[in-house]
């Protein structure tokens, strides 16, 4: 009997660490690419950006995939690293890649869009990213849509959709149901992160639209922030609570 407790003491330790090495598997890395897995058919690419107020971060885009097929969200920051990871979906996973979309118009979002284009893949992003990236000297996207778009891959859809100015007045969201997913890109903060470059931002806004986007997918299993670690509909909670101006 005086065993019990730190026996389970020793399986709850062991559960826990079983969780978290699960969360912080790497299945690619080099210097300038990360790839990690967050379900079957959904990885999560990480490049890093330099930057004179924040430094060398880390920045999130999402690769899903299906029957053969996959679909970007978000470019790696260059053309060179997007290039590195086109070579690992296109050659090492085998699967050809269908499109790429944007989330907003910032660097950390399309900065290698143009190793997609030489390559013939279409990008789609909000109309108003768009314009914005053309004002702004980026790269810009090639498909244009007002506040939805649905794309199909294989079987599955993926829903792309914007809801309202946060951290950009043109950022959208990602949602792909089968995954219970959402790539939310830099409007969805990671937990315990600060509110980071608001140069863009409306601050009045971003709390009211990211309450729509959460009663609008109540059944999200996996929020992936443009920063820091992914998690669940906590994420949304937490961004929520950032930018409240009550």
């Amino acid at each position: 009997m005086p065993f019990k407790t730190p026996l389970a003491f020793l399986f709850l330790t062991f559960v826990l660490l079983s969780c978290k090495s699960q969360k912080t598997e790497v299945t690619y890395s080099s210097e300038t690419l990360k790839i990690v897995p967050v379900s079957k058919n959904s990885f999560i690419h990480i490049s890093y950006l330099s930057t004179e107020d924040f430094g060398k971060v880390a920045c999130n885009g999402l690769i899903y995939m299906n029957e053969g097929e996959a679909v970007v969200f978000d470019t790696p920051v260059d053309i060179d690293t997007s290039k590195e990871l086109i070579q690992w979906i296109t050659k090492t996973k085998e699967h050809k890649i269908k499109a790429v979309v944007v989330n907003h118009f910032h660097d950390d979002c399309l900065g290698g869009v143009e190793a997609f284009h030489q390559l013939n893949i279409p990008s789609y992003a909000n109309k108003q990213t768009i314009e914005l990236a053309k004002k702004e000297g980026n790269p810009v996207p090639q498909i244009g849509f007002d506040t939805r778009n649905e794309l199909k891959l294989g079987n599955q859809k993926i829903i792309n959709r914007y809801f309202g100015e946060a951290h950009t007045k043109d950022n959208i969201v990602s949602y792909i149901p089968s995954e219970h997913l959402l790539f939310g890109g830099c409007p969805v903060k990671s937990i315990n992160a600060t509110k980071g470059y608001l140069g863009d931002a409306n601050i009045e806004q971003w709390s009211p639209t990211i309450e729509e986007i959460k009663t609008t997918y109540p059944d999200l299993k996996i929020v992936i922030p443009g920063h820091g670690d992914y998690g669940g509909s906590e994420l949304l909670d937490y961004t929520i609570s950032l930018f409240k101006t009550e």
